[in-house]
């Protein structure tokens, strides 16, 4: 009853030109509250759940686009600049949702449980680590050389052409992992993938001998970022000096650069899947995750399907990889764990698989749990600890309360909660796909 009256509530509001006005008071109060308040969590969660309203309501496309862009290139830039973990957690939420992307390729439209789909992120990471840095004269020079003194391999703008043959290796090494495990299907095909992403980090860990490939488990450090123009600095303070109120660093433009090309890559990936799901290729995938055998019948090469699935999900991560590596300057095979797969994994599950609006929330949602709100939570346990604080009833003192209790440390109990409960009360996830709303629905007893 509560449900039906809220979704009636819903659809009162969701006509004539309400839902503009709720779009744009949603977008302009997020914005007022972040702008006097840069460092509230909960501000920046009214801003960032806008996108939600403007993607539920329903206004025109026109609208929807223009308000979209003035929210990701105008609004967020101005207030992540003012704080720079915004920018951060968005940036987060940026290469998490093109990961959520790719998987949602293999798991959602194909039907093929992929458990190590991370190893493509770190093939993308390491190609740019080792072209991009110093790594490469480390193999000729002899044990105990400091990286200062030698020279790079390839100037920092080889990074763009490095996206691009990141999506070429990812996608073979796609091919590779695809090859050996084209008649396992289910449960086999899951160890499978967790076996490759175990190899690929375990590969990364130690080939630090008798060649230096990766420096083990130190990681490769210095990694080379594109040049920034010289006037990018000075026009930026010049222009926005006024509304951020402070002068910004290149060390905070680059935060700002990398998030713009995070951004484009997500765009690209959100137009390459909606064409490919619309394709002959997507129609092919679908009837694979149905039934293989069925699929075989009706004259769907199973092989060439399997394959392109996982080439395509597997080129979106080495894209991504290529800017992890670029923007943090560092990486290490601690970045590349089991439990990175697992976490974009759940991203998918959470948000529906199949979705692909369903997929970027399903990323948001675990990001902002992870980086802000289980956090927070614990940041404000220690400044309880830290106090003299009585819970009155029961006469508690906080600075007895153990360490061991603080939220951040119990992300993965949580988040197998949530999954538990999204299986148990929404199978489809919080935004699913059309197709797989409808069989649910029919599956329905009336």
């Amino acid at each position: 009853m509560v449900s039906t009256y809220f979704k009636e509530l819903f659809d009162r509001a969701n006509q004539g030109l309400l839902p503009y006005l709720i779009v744009t008071a949603h977008i302009f109060a997020g914005t007022f509250l972040v702008y006097t308040q840069p460092r509230s969590n909960l501000a920046f969660l009214v801003l960032i759940t806008s996108f939600l309203s403007l993607y539920f309501f329903r206004t025109s496309i026109r609208f929807k686009l223009v308000a979209g862009a003035v929210l990701a290139l105008v609004i967020i830039p101005i207030v992540g600049v003012r704080n720079i973990f915004y920018l951060e957690v968005i940036f987060q939420i940026s290469v998490f949702a093109a990961l959520a992307l790719g998987l949602n390729i293999v798991v959602g439209f194909a039907g093929l449980l992929d458990l190590g789909y991370v190893a493509f992120y770190a093939v993308g990471a390491y190609l740019w680590a080792f072209f991009g840095s110093q790594q490469f004269y480390v193999l000729h020079y002899a044990p105990g050389t400091q990286p200062s003194d030698l020279p790079f391999l390839l100037p920092g703008d080889a990074f763009y052409m490095f996206i691009v043959v990141g999506i070429i290796i990812a996608g073979i090494t796609g091919i590779i992992l695809g090859l050996p495990v084209l008649r396992l299907r289910g449960d086999y095909l899951a160890i499978v993938t967790l076996g490759f992403g175990e190899v690929i980090r375990v590969l990364a860990n130690n080939l630090d001998k008798p060649l230096n490939f990766t420096n083990g488990p130190q990681g490769i450090t210095p990694i080379q970022r594109p040049t920034m123009p010289d006037f990018a600095v000075d026009w930026f303070n010049t222009v926005f000096r006024g509304v951020v109120g402070h002068d910004v660093s290149p060390a905070n433009l680059y935060n700002l650069m990398f998030y713009v090309y995070a951004l484009i890559v997500i765009i690209i990936i959100i137009f390459v899947t909606r064409r490919l799901n619309d394709s002959k290729i997507g129609r092919a995938w679908t009837a694979v995750r149905e039934d293989e055998t069925a699929a075989i019948a009706q004259g769907i090469p199973l092989v060439r399907m399997k394959l392109t699935a996982f080439a395509v999900g597997a080129s979106f991560a080495g894209a991504m990889g290529v800017l992890l590596a670029a923007s943090r300057t560092f990486i290490s095979p601690e970045s590349f764990s089991f439990m990175q797969s697992i976490g974009v994994l759940s991203m998918v599950i959470l948000g529906g698989a199949g979705s692909i609006p369903g997929v970027i929330l399903g990323a948001a949602t675990v990001t902002i749990l992870n980086l802000q709100v289980l956090q927070g939570f614990s940041l404000y346990l220690n400044e309880l600890r830290q106090s003299n604080a009585v819970i009155p009833i029961i006469n508690f003192a906080w600075k007895d309360l153990s360490t061991q209790l603080d939220p951040a440390k119990y992300q993965r109990l949580l988040f197998g909660l949530i999954l538990i409960l999204m299986m148990i009360f929404r199978p489809a996830g919080l935004i699913p796909a059309s197709r797989r709303k409808r069989e649910l629905d029919r599956k329905e007893p009336k």
